[in-house]
């Protein structure tokens, strides 16, 4: 395992991502977690991550002096290299002038780092201090115009320092410098792969659960789908799905999710039709954290009363993924910026009393989708964009009655596939119809309309943290207005929304 050791950067996930896409196993982990820690997990290099402090901060994180003393290679990125440095009494100052962006740099070939690498190669900076004097024992291995030390090495203790992100897309031979730690440097070799995965998790599994029921609630998203083939395939018959059909799905979805789990992996799969209820509940509520709300309480109320009828169940399955875990650490107190509460990191009702299974909670996304194609699912579930768990009610805004939710599961079915048609599924992070509250007036057949908008939302994204709104041809984009409107009974206008999050959300509710 390589160890990231998390000091608050926003790029700390992504330098856990770049390691495994080397097929190298890869954890974030608290700053100041023992030295000692480290070595019984059979830790084969430390990266200490960058982060916002500065190490003259009163409340700066420094890590176990101790880890110093492994004998393992340590690369120290950005702050790490500054607290590497101060803490192996070197010296950092502060810049004259912040170094933020694309720099230069220039390599000094001294060293394994830089096996490879280009004499002038493009580094992406983010920092304000900088190292004005070495520790001893070390050499300076590269500059930009801005810093004079911009990496450093010693090479009798195998430790380094890069002042730059090699982490970052915009650091050209970033992912190169980073074989070059992980493979050269701390001897690590490709052998973490999904089917290395598969083996050991289902291992897992079977130690953990034993000969008990486990009951899992499949929603047909990705994390849900993955989980439940991968559950399955370690206990086969006693695992039992749980599919609530809260009447908030896109069209035929729920005849989906039946065809795929029931009758061609042969599922034990209990589909619970509590449309009415939901619906009823709905009714006259336009608040949109009051929908969710209702929708939160009434799921886990059908689905404890399903589950009862199971019999005696003793672990549930969750979806949970490494970002989610990564994100909860942090709302505890860790050094990154709490960017979402998740729900199903300790979000479980105390009352429902089952032990928890997470079997995907040491993955990325991308790693779930990876897989789900090496477990035999249709690459069409894998590739399923985004869908909120309220489902088409946080897509209406105001009102959710049946006849809105019918129109808006006609308008989104169209859309879906012209977009697959004209071949941008997969190049569109997300993209769906939102049935807002207004109407407008319209002519049809000569005759005077005053009908529903509905506006259509599609962005790009690499993680749904940023993301910006798609440029889909005008061409394909008359298309989709024309058959919402000549189709779809109900629609006289379409509009669509250009804006980016941030400022906006993907969703509009």
């Amino acid at each position: 395992m390589i160890a990231v050791l998390d000091f608050g950067s926003q790029y700390n996930q992504l330098i856990a991502r770049r390691i495994r896409e080397l097929n190298v196993y890869s954890r974030i982990l608290p700053h100041n977690i023992s030295a000692d820690s480290l070595r019984k997990m059979g830790c084969s290099g430390i990266i200490l991550s960058g982060g916002p402090s500065s190490v003259y901060s009163p409340k700066a994180p420094f890590p176990d002096k101790k880890i110093f003393e492994l004998g393992l290679p340590v690369l120290g990125i950005c702050y790490g290299m500054q607290v590497m440095s101060y803490m192996l009494k070197g010296r950092v100052g502060k810049s004259r002038k912040r170094e933020y962006g694309y720099s230069e740099f220039f390599p000094e070939k001294n060293n394994r780092l830089f096996v490879n690498i280009k004499n002038k190669t493009g580094v992406w900076m983010s920092h304000q201090d900088k190292i004005t004097k070495l520790p001893k024992g070390f050499i300076s291995t590269g500059k930009t115009d801005n810093s004079p030390i911009a990496a450093m090495f010693d090479k009798k203790r195998n430790f380094y320092g890069l002042q730059f992100h090699p982490e970052v897309e915009h650091t050209a031979e970033g992912k190169k410098i980073l074989s070059n730690f992980v493979k050269i440097i701390c001897g690590r070799k490709s052998d973490w792969t999904m089917s290395s995965f598969i083996k050991s998790e289902i291992k897992d599994i079977r130690e953990r659960v034993g000969n008990k029921k486990v009951v899992l609630g499949l929603s047909g998203g990705v994390d849900s789908s993955v989980a439940a083939i991968l559950m399955h395939k370690a206990i086969k018959q006693r695992l039992y799905c749980i599919f609530v059909d809260h009447g908030l799905l896109r069209k035929n979805e729920a005849k989906k999710v039946r065809k795929v789990f029931k009758e061609h992996y042969k599922i034990n799969l209990r589909t619970v039709n509590a449309s009415g209820l939901f619906l009823s509940r709905l009714r006259g509520v336009t608040d949109p954290e009051k929908k969710r709300k209702i929708i939160g309480k009434t799921f886990i109320e059908v689905f404890e009363k399903a589950s009862r009828k199971i019999g005696k169940v003793d672990f549930l399955v969750q979806g949970t993924l490494y970002p989610d875990v990564i994100e909860s650490v942090s709302a505890k107190g860790g050094p990154s910026a709490t960017i979402k509460s998740h729900h199903n990191v300790g979000g479980l009702p105390k009352k429902l009393k089952f032990k928890l299974v997470e079997p995907l909670r040491e993955l990325f996304k991308d790693e779930v989708r990876k897989l789900g194609l090496e477990l035999g699912l249709p690459e069409e579930m894998i590739w399923r964009h985004p869908f909120p768990g309220p489902g088409l009610a946080v897509r209406i805004i105001g009102d959710v009655s049946r006849e809105r939710i019918h129109l808006l599961q006609e308008a989104d079915s169209r859309l879906m596939e012209e977009i697959k048609k004209a071949g941008l599924y997969r190049k569109i992070w997300q993209v769906f119809c939102v049935l807002l509250p207004i109407k407008s007036v319209g002519v049809m057949g000569d005759e005077r309309t005053y009908e529903n908008v509905v506006a259509v939302r599609a962005v790009t994204s690499s993680d749904g943290m940023t993301a910006n709104w798609a440029k889909i041809p005008a061409e394909i984009l008359i298309k989709i207005s024309n058959r919402l409107i000549n189709e779809v009974k109900g629609i006289n206008r379409v509009v669509y929304d250009i804006s980016s999050k941030p400022p906006s959300t993907i969703e509009w509710e």
